[in-house]
């Protein structure tokens, strides 16, 4: 189960983050920078953990001009980061140019090509928040409309939170499209901001690739514990479903 966990290093220094990627690497799969460390610490700082052997989600959440995006994506393949997000209400020519810079990027540079996944809709929003920014569809409309339009741009996958893991299985046929799964919490682990939020099992039970979690590993009394725990939840649901 270690390859489907990734665990956020939402922290505030590259210091307390070196700390959790030394004390965890062995016990997880993958490691997400996301706006707040990568702010804090830089590039230089995704280097140091993938030249430390460390797999890393960059999850900066490119939304931006075709082009400005282009240019980040680009910058992604060159830290060597093996999972990374743009925003799928980018739309159609900013996803579909993103995808092709990263494959154009790793091709021309030989360097290992990231998978390129879409953030659908935030695991913070709820149904009053996409009324408040003019979007009429339901939730799990809206975040089926932009799976299927990720995967039309040739994009590996898509973030989804929990309750919407099903949907997008089923609006999407590829069997190798990836969904990655924050919004995930151990019973009896505080909710924070997240709205949209399902245990490790029921997620793997829904069918996500990914589980990303942050501050219910990193606040647990016991961190190692706290892993080994989710782990093993999420290996009783897999085995239940190959039983």
């Amino acid at each position: 189960m270690n390859d489907k966990l990734i665990i956020a290093l939402d922290v505030e220094r590259a210091a307390e983050a070196r700390e959790w990627f030394n004390k965890l690497r062995g016990h997880a799969g993958m490691f997400k920078v996301g706006a707040q460390l990568f702010t804090a610490a830089g590039p230089a700082f995704v280097r140091e953990l993938v030249q430390a052997g460390g797999r890393v989600f960059l999850d900066l959440k490119f939304h931006d001009i075709p082009n400005t995006v282009v240019a980040a994506c680009r910058e992604a393949v060159r830290l060597g980061v093996t999972l990374c997000n743009v925003h799928a209400a980018g739309g159609s020519e900013m996803l579909r140019r993103a995808a092709e810079a990263v494959t154009e990027t790793a091709t021309r540079e030989g360097l290992p090509r990231p998978k390129l996944i879409a953030v659908t809709v935030l695991t913070s929003t709820d149904a009053a928040t996409l009324a408040e920014i003019g979007v009429s569809d339901t939730l799990e409309g809206q975040v089926t409309r932009l799976a299927r339009l990720a995967d039309a741009c040739g994009l590996d996958g898509v973030v989804a939170s929990p309750h919407e893991i099903a949907p997008v299985r089923a609006a999407v046929e590829r069997r190798d499209f990836l969904v990655v799964t924050p919004g995930v919490r151990p019973r009896g682990v505080a909710h924070d901001d997240q709205k949209r939020v399902l245990s490790p099992a029921e997620a793997v039970r829904a069918g996500a690739d990914y589980l990303v979690i942050g501050r219910a590993i990193l606040n647990a009394p016991d961190p190692l514990r706290a892993v080994e725990e989710i782990k093993e939840e999420m290996k009783a649901e897999d085995l239940k479903d190959s039983s």
